[in-house]
């Protein structure tokens, strides 16, 4: 169950790198397939690794990984296709969260030491990066609808659909913003108190 758990986050490493060649390329439909496998086995390798006993430091490290390159990589690219304040400024917030949070956790651990951070089902980093996802999905089904369909043949589901993934994906999208610095906060408090212990 171990290999396995550590396949389903190298697959996510894999596909993280693989929409790059595909989202740039036109293969829409192919980009949001790999995006939601990668999605979907996001939620198994820690549910998975949970049920089975089988977290390992091997395949939480992978699981970060892959986790960031995911995310990173996408939102990056859609920056390129849509250059546009309101989708550039969240994601380069969102981007230096993760570096921010990865030098607050390098630090305490340079001290044998790690930042806790919320185990709820509802914990906001855990809504962030569903937000994440979805806003990610929600722009990545409009490229693909927008290439090939037109007003002119294309039936009154599909043109609304062309009009309400935007406005899906720039909420969802700020929306992970607003988790991000949250959870960045709650980071930041624990962090003050485990720096509380060094001294």
């Amino acid at each position: 169950m171990k290999f396995f758990v550590n396949f389903l986050s190298s697959f996510r490493i894999f596909a993280a790198f693989a929409i790059i060649g595909t989202l740039m390329t036109g293969l829409y439909k192919t980009t949001i397939i790999l995006f939601l496998l990668a999605a979907i086995s996001d939620f198994f390798d820690g549910y998975l690794a949970r049920k089975y006993n089988a977290c390992t430091n091997l395949g939480s490290v992978l699981d970060s990984i892959a986790d960031k390159f995911l995310v990173v990589n996408s939102f990056i690219l859609l920056c390129i296709m849509m250059p546009v304040w309101f989708i550039v400024i969240p994601v380069i917030l969102m981007i230096g969260r993760e570096l921010y949070i990865s030098g607050l956790r390098e630090f305490l651990g340079t001290n044998k030491m790690t930042v806790n951070h919320p185990k709820s089902r509802f914990a906001p980093g855990k809504i962030k990066a569903f937000m994440q996802m979805v806003s990610i999905l929600a722009f990545l089904c409009l490229f693909a609808i927008g290439a090939s369909v037109n007003d002119a043949s294309s039936g009154k589901a599909l043109i609304y659909a062309i009009y309400a993934l935007p406005n899906i994906g720039i909420f969802s999208l700020w929306f992970a913003l607003a988790t991000s610095i949250w959870s960045a906060a709650q980071y930041t408090m624990d962090f003050a108190q485990q720096l509380k212990k060094i001294k």
